[in-house]
């Protein structure tokens, strides 16, 4: 009875430490996508900063349909200079016989969009013309706006990544020695961010590295800096709040697609945090001259003092406790107190792991998200053909190119973007030529279509109608089709952080039903992440939600074998393996939103070859165009998830003994895990 008892302790005890790691992993991937979708799933004008010099009838009409923020000024001078401090989104000067529209697409792309569309219909119904003049035009190497929140990524991560490992070797955020590790660190960021960003991938002018750099390293060293204070003052605890303010929060507010385009409720939050000024001092450094910099440098500086009184603070009290040492009736031995005085000290040789894997992280940020994301360009995107016409080659070019099929006619076409094979078609007879793009299979693939086509047929003297296409429409909550793309973010890291931290809460990395307890974590988070998409963000259409559930659970399993293979095969290294495999490579490859046309040929290559990229077109395939073109993409997944489930059965069944790397433990890749988030959607 006595052995038996004994035995069964520490499975009972190893039970209950997983359902809480993984129940604890399920909250925070639910966090995470509550807020990640919630706040790029419907980007609309709200309360927008727009100009006027005048009322007008075309003013009115898009108010009624966006919500603009207006501000009258007393002379077109006067608008264009706000538009170019950065002040306004837009602005409307009114004429005598014609109007002038400006834009300022570098305050946001898709801001641009909704203000050229909602002015060009409300013109027409007033019967008023007007020309554009664009104010601070994105250029090709930033097409789509994205580059402030892709160099977001590396400088907020970093900032936090170093504390995080930091802590992790030591266990107590108040020693000296860390203030100066953040402020290294920073400065390595920072020019490891500005030279991938501009010189080496060209993201950027070389001529802007200068004053970004000094930004670079402020926003790095301000997250460093408060993730160490929080941590001085709340403990083990202080990551996780870390990670939920600064990353899942804050990124989600950041804004780097427009401020003005958030749900109201996130321009408040973002206001409060970090990465919203940091966005914000990013895109003004960049675009608008350094205007509007005082306030995003001044809360920066605020978020770093307050953390530097903290952090003194609490080291001067954390050393003179240590000195005071026992108290009466403490039976501490001497040696007890050398080893609480000594943690107070950071030990070199103990940060060299941690400096390790935050550089190396890091650096990938900076180079794989930037060079896969910053100039989204169509090279060969299949596209379709009816008809004799010489509009699909004038529309071609150096900076959009197809890949051309010819169909018999309208419905053999018809039917090719029923099965997401092509991104468009143009539609050619006797009478007319219609230009038909699938709304659901890229967020700016229509738009390139549809401007690349009415360009050419313009100088061609033809005229060209535009339709946009959905086989399945899209949910009633996502009209530009961008939440397929940000859930699958939420479902990498919640594979592989519930591999991590399962082995954390058992205290080995095998365990002969580990493979199940993943497999019911991925189940159950599946349901989850499915239910509050499908019905509360209404991110997914309604009819798919039991097909999407074993999809989503899918995704979550393979990733979460892959971790677990990797952590029993590698030791802890696995996990960093995992980030850098799944997240740094399988993620920026997958096409996101934009869709594989828009990828360099490097990243467009890797994906077909790992799990995200397979993952992505499975779900958008069966979301949106009845499980067509998804055969190859499911039997990849399934052929990681045997094969994943194979080598960890017998690794766990057989006890093969666990891998450990010098100067590496378990806790340091919990922490990799931990820390390693993406913020924000990427294209």
């Amino acid at each position: 009875m006595s052995s038996t008892t004994e035995g069964q302790a520490p499975q009972s005890t190893s039970a209950k430490g997983s359902v809480v790691a993984l129940a604890t992993v399920g909250l925070l991937v639910l966090v995470f996508a509550l807020c990640l979708v919630s706040a790029v799933q419907l980007l609309a004008p709200r309360d927008m900063p727009f100009g006027v010099t005048a009322s007008s009838p075309v003013v009115d009409a898009v108010q009624q349909e966006y919500s603009l923020d207006l501000t009258t000024y007393s002379s077109e001078a006067d608008l264009m200079d706000a538009a170019e401090r950065g002040d306004i989104y837009g602005g409307y000067v009114v004429g005598s016989s014609t109007d002038k529209l400006v834009t300022v697409a570098a305050k946001s792309f898709f801001g641009e969009v909704y203000v050229s569309a909602g002015f060009e219909e409300a013109a027409k119904k007033a019967d008023r013309t007007f020309t554009t003049t664009p104010v601070a035009p994105l250029p090709t190497a930033d097409r789509t706006g994205a580059l402030v929140g892709l160099l977001l990524l590396p400088t907020l991560v970093g900032g936090y990544m170093i504390a995080s490992l930091m802590f992790s070797t030591s266990q107590i955020a108040a020693a000296r020695g860390r203030i100066a590790i953040v402020f290294a660190f920073a400065a390595v960021v920072a020019v490891i961010t500005g030279v991938a960003a501009g010189p080496l991938i060209g993201a950027f002018p070389t001529s802007h590295l200068w004053t970004l750099v000094p930004c670079f390293f402020l926003v790095t060293a301000v997250v460093g800096l408060s993730a160490v204070a929080i941590q001085a003052v709340v403990g083990k605890l202080g990551s996780l709040v870390v990670a939920l303010l600064f990353v899942i929060i804050g990124g989600s507010a950041a804004g780097g697609g427009g401020v003005a385009l958030l749900p109201t409720y996130w321009q408040t939050i973002g206001t409060l945090l970090p990465p919203r000024h940091a966005i914000e001092l990013y895109r003004n450094v960049r675009y608008f001259d350094g205007n509007n910099i005082a306030t995003p440098i001044a809360v920066l500086l605020a978020y770093g003092l307050v953390s530097l009184v903290v952090i003194v603070a609490m080291t001067r009290r954390a050393e003179h406790g240590s000195e005071a040492g026992p108290a009466i009736g403490d039976t501490a031995t001497a040696g007890d107190e050398t080893r609480r005085v000594g943690r107070r000290r950071l030990v070199p040789k103990d940060l060299i792991a941690p400096v390790a894997f935050s550089l190396i992280l890091t650096t990938l940020f900076a180079v794989n998200y930037i060079s896969s994301g910053h100039e989204p360009v169509a090279d060969a995107m299949p596209f379709g053909v009816v008809g004799s016409t010489a509009l699909a080659e004038a529309a071609q070019g150096d900076l959009f190119s197809l890949d051309l099929t010819t169909y018999d006619d309208q419905d053999a076409a018809t039917r090719a973007m029923d099965r997401g094979e092509i991104y468009g078609a143009l539609i050619t007879s006797d009478s007319s030529t219609e230009l038909m793009v699938v709304s659901t299979i890229s967020d700016i693939s229509p738009l390139d279509l549809a401007g690349n086509f009415e360009e050419a047929a313009t100088a061609a003297g033809e005229t060209l109608d535009v339709k946009a296409y959905a086989p399945t429409p899209l949910a009633p909550k996502d009209p530009f089709a961008l939440v397929p793309a940000t859930l699958l973010v939420v479902l990498l890291i919640a594979g592989y952080m519930s591999a991590a931290l399962l082995t954390t809460a058992v205290g080995s990395a095998s365990g002969r039903w580990r493979g199940l307890w993943l497999a019911g974590f991925a189940v159950v988070t599946g349901l989850v992440l499915d239910v509050v998409t499908t019905y509360w963000l209404q991110g997914f259409p309604e009819d798919a939600f039991w097909v999407a559930w074993p999809i989503l659970s899918l995704i979550i399993l393979v990733v979460a074998l892959f971790a677990a293979v990797m952590r029993r095969v590698l030791g802890p290294a696995g996990i960093v393996v995992t980030l850098i495999v799944i997240l740094q490579f399988g993620n920026p490859s997958s096409g996101g939103s934009n869709g594989a046309p828009y990828l360099t040929p490097f990243w467009n290559g890797v994906g077909p070859f790992l799990p995200p990229r397979n993952a992505f077109v499975l779900l958008r395939n069966t979301l949106y165009f009845d499980g067509n073109g998804t055969t190859q993409a499911l039997a990849v997944l399934v052929a990681y998830a045997v094969i994943g489930a194979a080598i960890l059965g017998f690794l766990d069944w057989y006890r093969s003994p666990e891998l450990s790397v010098p100067g590496l433990d378990q806790d340091d890749a919990t922490q990799a895990a931990g820390v390693a988030i993406p913020v924000g959607p990427l294209p």
